[in-house]
């Protein structure tokens, strides 16, 4: 009989995924039979949202020719060049290479691990998508939290930036349009954040995932296209702008001074090439979604701005809770102003209403500040119900909790 228990490596001690995570107290409530509404993880395809035509037909030709086999380690080169046209077209100059990877994330991840040692940090955004402080988690690399300004839009806050650079910092993270909070960072922000990578010799990572899902005309900057000196590395994909998550097809763009990332390229190509290749017949959609008829844009666009409109309405009709209205991707990020525990918030509301969101600290958050995500990617109608069993759920929580605990 075997009597011991095997224990993990220490490393993966202080891996959360909320987004996930919170699906686990979502999977027992459905079992009882109480109805589901789904506001907590980004998947256009659990809805009304498919992608382009071509992009499937070229992934379906590409199986059936049989490009099933193993790919170059950095992507099939008509990928690499559709990916190289469009950061062209988006200002992004002297680019020393470009790679195809299984989803940004595999980008992300492989980035991080080629640049930062145990004991160094890389600046983070607060809010900012989990993914980055589980992969901080498992390098082993200290917490470095930058925090967003709830008051500016959300917009990154520079001389916070400023003030938690030291001497063990190796990068600075953007994700712009952000998850969770739908912001979209100014030129003027993105200058300041190059002016202090300049200064302290820094990588910038700049996730732009969302880089196209942009409402009420307002056009995104490429943190890359304003400098060609700085080493950045901006990542794409498929998966959002072209509603196929499933896929698992993005890439990392490397821009900047030649000499200064030549160690850094290689150290990358070197991940890249261990682990073998992304997805193989995938990689041939993305020329034509990069390069071919961009009509889904429009029409998602229209649909995304019309259910960001009901999301910020019916949030601030809510006493009690506020909601700055995103400009980009599909999520917003109210705070909860009566709120002293939004994980609490969030089971408790999942339990009572079957309406599922993600608690901000799973985002991170400023402190004494209390939020939760919403994905507005469902149709009007299931918004409007959520939206309203939210609001009639949070003043039953003010009363039976909040108000109890106070006294």
């Amino acid at each position: 009989m075997i009597n011991f228990i095997i224990k993990p490596a220490l490393r993966t001690e202080n891996i959360t995924y909320a987004v996930r995570d919170i699906v686990v107290i979502a999977n027992e409530v459905a079992k009882t039979g109480k109805e589901m509404l789904y506001l907590n993880i980004g998947d256009p395809n659990l809805f009304d949202w498919e992608p382009p035509k071509h992009l499937i037909e070229a992934t379906y030709d590409a199986m059936k020719k049989n490009h099933n086999g193993y790919s170059p380690s950095s992507g099939i080169k008509e990928a690499t060049d559709a990916i190289s046209k469009d950061a062209e077209r988006k200002g992004i100059k002297n680019i020393q290479d470009i790679f195809v990877t299984t989803g940004a994330s595999e980008a992300i991840d492989i980035c991080l691990t080629a640049l930062v040692n145990s004991g160094e940090n890389v600046l983070t955004p607060t809010p900012g998508y989990p993914l980055y402080t589980a992969i901080q988690s498992k390098l082993q690399t200290m917490e470095n939290p930058y925090y967003l300004d709830e008051s500016n839009g959300w917009q990154p806050d520079a001389e916070d930036i400023k003030s938690k650079i030291n001497s063990k910092t190796r990068g600075i993270i953007l994700i712009n349009p952000n998850n969770p909070t739908g912001s979209n960072a100014s030129p003027e922000t993105l200058g300041k954040i190059v002016e202090l990578a300049r200064e302290h010799n820094l990588v910038i990572f700049a996730d732009e995932i969302y880089d196209k899902l942009l409402m009420d005309g307002k056009k995104h900057t490429s943190i890359a296209s304003l400098d060609s000196e700085v080493p950045m590395i901006t990542f794409g994909g498929l998966s959002k702008n072209y509603m196929v998550p499933g896929f698992r097809i993005g890439w990392g763009i490397v821009s900047g001074n030649k000499s200064v990332l030549k160690d850094y390229t290689e150290a990358i190509n070197k991940i890249l090439r261990a682990r073998l290749c992304a997805n193989h017949p995938a990689q041939y959609g993305i020329a034509p979604s990069l390069l071919g008829d961009q009509s889904h844009l429009e029409i998602a666009m229209k649909k995304l701005t019309r259910r960001r409109d009901l999301t910020v309405e019916m949030m601030n009709s809510i006493p009690g809770i506020s909601c700055v209205a995103p400009e980009g991707a599909f999520y917003a990020f109210p705070r909860l102003h009566n709120v002293t525990n939004d994980a609490h918030f969030a089971a408790e509301l999942i339990k009572e209403t079957g309406v599922v969101v993600v608690h901000g600290s799973g985002f991170g958050q400023k402190p004494d500040s209390r939020h939760m995500r919403l994905v507005f990617l469902p149709p009007e109608n299931i918004l409007e119900r959520a939206y309203k069993a939210l609001g009639d759920f949070h003043a039953k929580y003010i009363d039976k909790f909040e108000k109890v605990n106070s006294k």
